[in-house]
């Protein structure tokens, strides 16, 4: 990150994660050249519920900007915002929060949504229209249980935002959203507009009142409000663009908008998103399992895409039972992540696949893609005497790997080229063997601050910087593109005979899964 030049022209892109706020500055190349970050926290209810304080959101969200602004020297031509996604922000026709906002790892509703799920034609009508999964963290499922449960609060609501467009108000007093969550919790993705027929199927017609209008970053902006310009210390009435939902932001910034390549998109963090670009409405594909997210950018194209819940948090997982298996043995000082960490590419790459198998549904929560199961569990299949170490870390590696495939294969047509980002992607292993489990080449993206770099990629293109995203594209993530890793032949079939074992096992694990969480205490 090089140092910002004296006067130089910037933009700032916001990226209110769950856990983490951050912005970043970026030059009109798309270079980031300073950022700000402070910790978010939530809380965790006994019900199943998980809040998070709005007004301390907006706070640390000020700090942030105090912080990033220290650093820079050059005009601030624009802000764009973007933030974590679904969830339900509350707020009333003043401008105040009716309650703490309910987060998209909030599981209260999951009775509603099972409710939905049963009536098969309700569920086919939502999934026709949304081209999207009714789940238990959006906004649909969390009206539906307020709606029973504290219909107080609804009643004294005047806005039902995310935490973008919450924050978008904050900063601007604009009330809006843009065209990516609206659409995929109520509206029709071939309109993209919200839909009567899916708010009738979901029994919220009551609450349209609720939803904001619908806005595109790339053409509209508001003005920096003067109380946001005194807490920030930016110009006020300067331009703030609302981006898309982060994944959304995220992809963007990674280079997914690319008409000509047509790309996927891996997210190898915590969790794992995979995403392709759709070029049209025509090209969305609607799985039988009514699965996954079809969100739209701005102008005729699409991302679709599936999600695990638990991608590198197996990883995480299996080197924490390392480190317990060395304390245990009193070498705890040996256990360091650093140390852990460091050479594991060099111990893979020898291995031998398939010597056994894993299913990465580690997340307490189960598993949203490609197939819905809060009861999906993690585990490992075909031990026997002679398995080692290096053979079960191997197996947690391939599980990543072939969820991934599995996530692909639901939305019909593998990309041509994958494009990687988040910690995963720095393992060549992991490259490696991706782009052979897909046959298709990967590209490691090399932009630390995607969601925040997509976000101020729609205002360059507001500000006619950029004439359209795909221009954008080209100039701020082309040069970032790493080296492709192309598919190995011999590896690629092996992968293909343990994509299938792999896809049958967890079908036939699926009846455990419900037996164990009924047995759990």
């Amino acid at each position: 990150m090089e140092t910002p030049e004296s006067n130089e022209p910037l933009l700032i892109g916001i990226d209110a994660g769950t856990s983490l706020i951050k912005a970043a500055a970026f030059d009109l190349n798309g270079r980031m050249r300073a950022k700000a970050e402070r910790p978010n926290q939530y809380r965790i209810l006994e019900n199943g519920g998980v809040e998070q304080d709005m007004n301390a959101t907006w706070t640390r969200l000020v700090d942030v900007l105090v912080e990033l602004n220290a650093q820079l020297s050059g005009d601030i031509l624009a802000l764009a915002v973007t933030g974590q996604g679904d969830g339900t922000w509350l707020i009333d026709e003043r401008g105040a929060p009716q309650h703490d906002a309910w987060l998209w790892l909030d599981a209260r509703a999951h009775q509603e949504v099972a409710a939905i799920q049963k009536q098969t034609s309700l569920a086919e009508s939502i999934y026709r229209h949304t081209a999207s999964g009714f789940s238990v963290c959006q906004m649909g499922a969390h009206l539906l249980w307020m709606k029973t449960h504290a219909p107080e609060l609804l009643r004294r609501s005047a806005h039902a935002l995310h935490c973008k467009d919450w924050l978008y108000f904050c900063l601007t007093d604009a009330i809006a959203s843009d065209c990516t969550e609206p659409i995929f919790s109520f509206g029709d993705f071939r309109a993209r507009d919200y839909s009567n027929e899916v708010l009738e199927a979901l029994d919220l017609t009551e609450f349209r009142r609720l939803l904001p209008p619908i806005t595109d970053g790339t053409r509209t902006s508001h003005p920096l409000s003067h109380t946001a310009a005194q807490a920030t210390g930016i110009k006020t009435g300067t331009p703030v663009c609302l981006g898309l939902v982060d994944v959304m932001c995220c992809a963007l910034g990674a280079g997914l908008h690319d008409p000509q390549t047509r790309p996927g998109l891996t997210i190898l963090g915590s969790t794992g998103m995979h995403m392709r670009f759709v070029e049209n409405a025509d090209a969305v594909f609607l799985n039988a399992e009514r699965t996954g997210y079809t969100m739209c950018f701005p102008g005729n194209a699409y991302a679709q895409m599936q999600t695990n819940m638990a991608a590198t948090l197996n990883i995480d997982w299996i080197l924490s039972i390392a480190r317990q298996i060395l304390a245990a043995h009193a070498h705890a000082h040996a256990a360091a992540d650093t140390d852990l960490l460091r050479g594991l590419d060099d111990m893979l790459e020898n291995t031998i696949p398939g010597k056994a198998m894993f299913h990465p549904y580690i997340s307490p929560s189960g598993e949203r893609g490609p197939f819905i199961d809060p009861t999906a569990r993690a585990s490992f299949t075909g031990l026997d005497q002679s398995t080692s170490w290096s053979d079960m870390l191997r197996a947690v590696f391939d599980g990543v790997i072939l969820a991934v495939c599995d996530c692909y294969t639901a939305m019909q047509d593998t990309p041509a080229q994958i494009r990687i980002t988040g910690g995963g992607g720095k393992s060549r292993c992991l490259r490696q063997w991706l782009a052979s489990a897909l046959n298709r080449p990967t590209v490691e993206i090399q932009q630390p601050e995607a969601g925040a770099c997509g976000a101020a990629m729609m205002a360059a293109v507001h500000l006619g910087i950029h004439d359209n995203l795909t221009a954008a594209t080209q100039a701020w993530v082309a040069p970032l593109l790493g080296k492709e890793t192309q598919p190995d032949s011999e590896q690629t079939q092996i992968y293909r005979d343990m994509f299938a074992r792999y896809q049958a096992s967890r079908k036939c694990l699926a009846p455990l899964w419900k037996i164990q969480s009924n047995a759990t205490p």
